[in-house]
């Protein structure tokens, strides 16, 4: 065992949307920061896939890792250990939560209950956040967007020119789509926007912060009072280390960060830290997620961003007064690792055909994402079976969902039937598949946030009841799971919790 003999005011563990913009948040800020991921710097050739060849390999599945499911079979995780985690996969989309979204509502099945934020206090963080990531897009659009301090700064990326008649013929069939906010860095290179580029970066630019790579968080101990984290152990290439620090943060994304805290149990904490309400690794959600294909009559490259949403049912239709979700575009389906993931008609023969059918097949296919918002459920959980970690999930407010779905596909038969359009092909069946449990990227709510230490595992700051050193900043605070990405949230939070540490007493 080595021991680190330098005390960090800060450790944080994981670079992600939390970690990464933590770490750049707190850069010159005259805090000793630590920064531990597991993995390395993701290679470029994998940041920018755009080719058939994103079908044919389990490229953002970490070598030799498998979780095991409700069923109990293993299963291999999508997920990114590396700079900048998820975020170097995630398309770029950064939107804000509703109003609504915060406060408790009901659902179809169950209640999503009220966060111990409110919007407005949000809402600052989120314009930071906003600029922080070079958010483009166009405010006002959107009837459910929430109200917002001024316009985006940058004006929407350039889309497809096929998909704006697409657009333009939701309009007449009653939506109202809106350009989806993207963020976009200015680099040539690696232009999508991510937590390496606009949080790592500018962390370890400051003398003050180190970074550690292949180091893999496998234990937190605690003092003899079991009152604060005293000890952070990793394996860094294969030798343990210690490293101590005034105060801890994880941001290892809700499994993780679940599993770690359930892993680090000692006499005074038996089930794990912060664990004494028994909700650490419960209430795991993700938003019921399916693709829809539809086929076009014209040719299209199959590798563009995403681009329009419609959220004209987000809060029900006209039969309904529960939520229902979102539907958004999905990128082109040959750059988009979440498609790449579902198996509908067009992932399942990729199996079969050749490099060039699959390209011909994809430049004549559009997808769209239809995204539900789920209850949480304390028996859907993160779980230790000794070193084996398990997901027990089963989805909920199913019926919803599928209202959704089948709301959007009367749309697109509609957007079909108008005369005008002339760059999509009528079809009786239109391919769909839900995403399975081996991706995780938007999970949350293992460690709820509340005001409540009974009924939650931190404080509306993110700091764990029951530790007074020890926070989390990834998006297992979320107390319900919206039809949104989690995104821009997860990165207003961190920016709010740097700016907590760097104004605090260390």
């Amino acid at each position: 065992m080595i021991i680190d003999d330098t005390h960090y005011d800060v450790i944080i563990i994981g670079s992600g949307a939390a970690g990464g913009t933590l770490a750049g948040r707190l850069a010159g800020r005259g805090r000793r920061v630590l920064l531990l991921e597991r993995g390395g710097q993701l290679p470029l050739a994998d940041q920018n896939v755009a080719d058939v060849d994103l079908f044919r390999k389990d490229r953002y599945h970490p070598a030799r890792e498998s979780w095991m499911g409700p069923d109990g079979d293993p299963f291999p995780p999508q997920t990114i250990y590396a700079l900048g985690g998820n975020t170097k996969i995630w398309g770029g989309v950064l939107e804000r939560l509703r109003e609504g979204d915060l406060q408790e509502h009901p659902l179809q099945e169950g209640t999503a209950p009220a966060w111990p934020l409110a919007y407005d206090e949000l809402a600052p963080w989120y314009d930071t956040a906003e600029h922080l990531y070079r958010v483009h897009g166009a405010a006002g659009a959107d009837p459910t967007e929430p109200p917002r301090g001024g316009a985006y700064a940058h004006a929407p990326l350039p889309v497809e020119p096929f998909l704006t008649p697409i657009a333009e013929a939701l309009e007449r069939a009653g939506c109202h789509p809106y350009r989806l906010p993207i963020s976009w860095s200015d680099q040539v290179e690696d232009p999508s926007g991510d937590a390496e580029v606009f949080g790592v970066t500018a962390a370890v630019a400051d003398p003050q912060l180190t970074l550690q790579t292949e180091a893999v968080v496998t234990q937190l101990h605690v003092n003899p009072a079991g009152t604060r984290v005293s000890a952070v152990q990793a394996s860094v290439r294969g030798q343990d280390w210690l490293f101590r620090a005034d105060r801890v943060v994880l941001a290892a994304g809700a499994v993780n960060t679940a599993a770690l805290l359930l892993r680090s149990v000692s006499d005074r904490h038996p089930r794990g830290l912060g664990n004494g309400s028994d909700l650490v690794g419960r209430h795991l959600m993700r938003p019921q997620l399916t693709s829809i294909l539809q086929l076009t009559s014209v040719a299209n490259s199959g590798r563009y961003g995403r681009s329009w949403a419609v959220n004209d049912y987000y809060w029900g239709d006209r039969n309904v007064s529960y939520p229902l979700g979102q539907v958004r575009s999905a990128g082109g389906v040959l750059q988009d690792p979440l498609f790449a993931e579902s198996p509908p008609v067009l992932s399942l023969v990729t199996r079969l055909l050749p490099g060039f059918g699959l390209d011909q097949l994809a430049s004549r296919s559009l997808a769209w994402w239809a995204s539900s918002p789920v209850a949480p459920d304390r028996h859907n959980k993160v779980w230790l079976n000794g070193d084996r970690l398990h997901v027990n999930y089963l989805a909920n407010n199913r019926e919803a969902h599928d209202r959704l779905v089948y709301r959007w596909l009367d749309t697109l038969k509609a957007v079909e039937a108008d005369p005008q359009v002339q760059v999509l092909q009528a079809a009786p069946v239109h391919p769909r598949s839900e995403v399975p449990l081996q991706v995780m990227g938007y999970s949350c709510g293992t460690c709820r946030m509340g005001d409540d230490p009974t009924a939650s595992v931190v404080d509306r700051d993110g700091r764990c009841h029951e530790l007074e050193n020890l926070y989390v900043a990834d998006a297992s605070v979320f107390p319900s799971c919206p039809a949104v990405g989690p995104g821009l949230t997860v990165i207003a939070l961190a920016l709010r919790l740097a700016d907590h540490l760097a104004g605090g007493a260390l």
